[in-house]
């Protein structure tokens, strides 16, 4: 996954230069990356980046005119055209199609321009000048940066594995971030997998000096925003109306390759309503299944079709299940094991819709930010695969979430779950092609902390704007049958019935209880699967694990090694394993627990 990687310390220049070189090669996934380095002997500073090929940060490193300060950016930056060209008034000289002009915002407001950035970034400092470093991240985390402190100094690294790799002793898992990832999927509170690796605070600048003590301090608090005062929602409404199209506009950039990941959900459709691009000039797709052809893909391709744009389906199909364990064992190794076994299937997908466009535009986080949906919570998994040490600790998790999910939902959702929970699956993708939302725009995100309260949770205003941006888009009914000028009766219907086979689907994949699945068992031969999958999802994992991949989930977790771990009970996983492989019973979410951890355990803990 593009990012950087460093080592700001007292160490001598040739011995940082040899471990930098190391660090850089962990991250160096994919052919189409490339990659670089730059040490300063005297701030005692190593760094190293690996970014996608013609990408915005493909320009590295960033120097001023007169080479005293340096910049080393990961990421994008989605700024008006206007501030840029103010840049060239003040006689900077840069490209305009790269992060080239970004030291110059340094020049001109100090360590402020940090808070002119607006976008998913993290990045390196140094200003020669002041003899300083600055080590930075985005206000909400998603750049994200692993780091290790010492006596001898900072090492820190956009993926985990760069630390590991280089520094033994860290390769080990954390008990606490353990039970936190088995029962909500990650680590909380800026914790990793990893003793003794943390995580960057979103909007943190730290400033690191020779001989001096490292002055930690965050450049943004989410208190400037959640303070606002709440809007009526005729003004909020009004001013959604200006802001939306404003800042789509900044995701748009000259010849650049650019596709739009469709779905049948509002907030894709809220960008094609509003992105007004020429004919054929931003082509989409949707992610497909095996079974039919999903709602999805008949609702993008209509979405499509109005706005006279081309539209294609991926599909996960026979090619991907063939190919699971190594596609499974490199999800966890590019995404440090933040993204569980079930990102395997995003792995594939976004592989193949770099060959369609190495940029995508997504509407990922539009339900979180403007609908303050909740998209993760502890899980009730059971308790005889845990010792008894992992089961207290998994029980404190649970209490951990509570205490974090505060009465301000959208605060949680913008600065806990997008960069706990949301990275994982980004990262995935982030290792294929470069994504973007204009969901998390800095100007979105702020004017959503102020939305009316009986808004807060409502569809009704982003169906209003999808009409408003194209009222032909505003007819058709979203994936669960939403309009927003519904017909009485006839929109209710259509409603209960997506509802109804959403609510099928996970009923019998994920959420089938135990004698059911005895039952399915012996009903095979009817494939029933085909009456309830395959309409809103493109992968499932329960029919996956009983039939095509149990002899991999077999392989791995009937492994001496799997089932002498110290956190599981062995026992309890080999009967579990052979119980839902032979279709006696449903232990799908513990199977993606268990399976992820050990391949944490052999790719990253014990580096096979």
């Amino acid at each position: 996954m593009p990012g950087i990687v460093g080592i700001i310390g007292n160490e001598p220049a040739g011995q940082n230069a040899s471990a930098l070189g190391l660090m850089v090669k962990c991250m160096m996934h994919e052919p189409f990356y490339t990659s670089g380095s730059l040490v300063d002997r005297q701030l005692g500073v190593a760094i190293g980046w690996v970014c996608h090929a013609g990408s915005f940060a493909d320009c590295m490193p960033i120097w001023n005119e007169t080479k005293d300060v340096c910049l080393i950016f990961s990421g994008e930056n989605f700024a008006d055209c206007t501030e840029i060209d103010q840049l060239r008034v003040r006689g900077h000289q840069f490209r305009t199609d790269d992060a080239s002009y970004l030291v110059h915002l340094y020049e001109e407001f100090g360590p402020k321009f940090l808070g002119k950035l607006n976008g998913r970034f993290s990045g390196l400092l140094l200003d020669l000048r002041e003899q300083k470093v600055v080590l930075f991240n985005d206000r909400y985390g998603l750049g994200r940066i692993y780091y290790h402190e010492t006596r001898e100094g900072i090492y820190f690294a956009s993926e985990a594995k760069a630390l590991l790799k280089l520094l033994p002793h860290l390769r080990q898992l954390d008990p606490t971030s353990l039970g936190e990832f088995f029962s909500c999927g990650c680590a909380l509170q800026n914790r990793t997998l990893f003793s003794g690796v943390s995580l960057l605070p979103g909007g943190t600048a730290w400033t690191i000096a020779p001989a001096q003590r490292t002055r930690k301090e965050s450049y943004f608090r989410p208190e400037v925003w959640e303070s606002q005062p709440r809007l009526g929602g005729a003004e909020y409404y009004e001013k959604l109306r200006e802001t939306f199209p404003r800042v789509l506009r900044r995701y748009f950039r000259d010849n650049e390759q650019m596709a739009v990941s469709l779905t049948g959900g509002v907030d894709s459709r809220m960008i094609m309503a509003w992105a007004n691009r020429p004919a054929g000039r931003l082509p989409g797709y949707t992610f497909a299944g095996m079974f039919r052809e999903a709602i999805d893909v008949t609702s993008a391709r209509e979405v499509a079709r109005i706005c006279e744009q081309p539209h294609q389906s991926l599909s996960v199909g026979r090619e991907f299940l063939s190919g699971f364990p190594a596609l499974a064992e490199r999800t966890v190794y590019v995404s440090d094991g933040s993204m569980d076994i079930t990102g395997t299937p995003d792995l594939y997908v976004n592989h193949l819709a770099r060959q369609v466009a190495p940029i995508r535009l997504t509407g990922n986080y539009g339900g979180e930010i403007l609908r303050s949906i909740v998209a993760f919570k502890p899980m009730s998994l059971h308790e005889g695969l845990f010792e008894r040490e992992l089961t207290r600790l998994v029980r404190t998790a649970a209490q951990t979430y509570s205490s974090e999910l505060n009465e301000r939902r959208l605060a949680f959702i913008a600065f806990k779950q997008v960069p706990w929970h949301h990275y994982a699956r980004l990262s995935v993708e982030l290792s294929q092609l470069t994504v973007r939302s204009p969901y998390l725009d800095n100007d979105l995100v702020a004017l959503a902390f102020q939305v009316p309260l009986e808004h807060s949770t409502s569809n009704e205003l982003s169906l209003r704007l999808i009409a408003d941006g194209n009222p032909a888009l505003g007819k058709i009914g979203t994936d669960r049958g939403l309009l927003y000028r519904s017909i009485p009766v006839v929109s209710k219907a259509a409603n209960l019935y997506r509802e109804f086979t959403f609510r099928a689907e996970y009923a019998y994949d994920y959420g089938m209880p135990h004698w059911l699945a005895r039952l399915d068992r012996m009903l095979m031969p009817l494939h029933l699967e085909r009456l309830f999958l395959g309409r809103h999802k493109f992968y499932h994992f329960r029919l996956w694990y009983r039939d095509e991949l149990s002899q991999f989930v077999k392989d791995v977790l009937l492994d001496a090694r799997s089932r002498s771990r110290p956190y599981v009970n062995g026992a309890f996983l080999e009967e579990m394993v052979n119980d839902h492989t032979s279709g006696r019973a449903n232990y799908t979410q513990e199977i993606h627990r268990t399976l992820t951890c050990e391949l944490i355990q052999r790719q990253l803990i014990e580096m096979n």
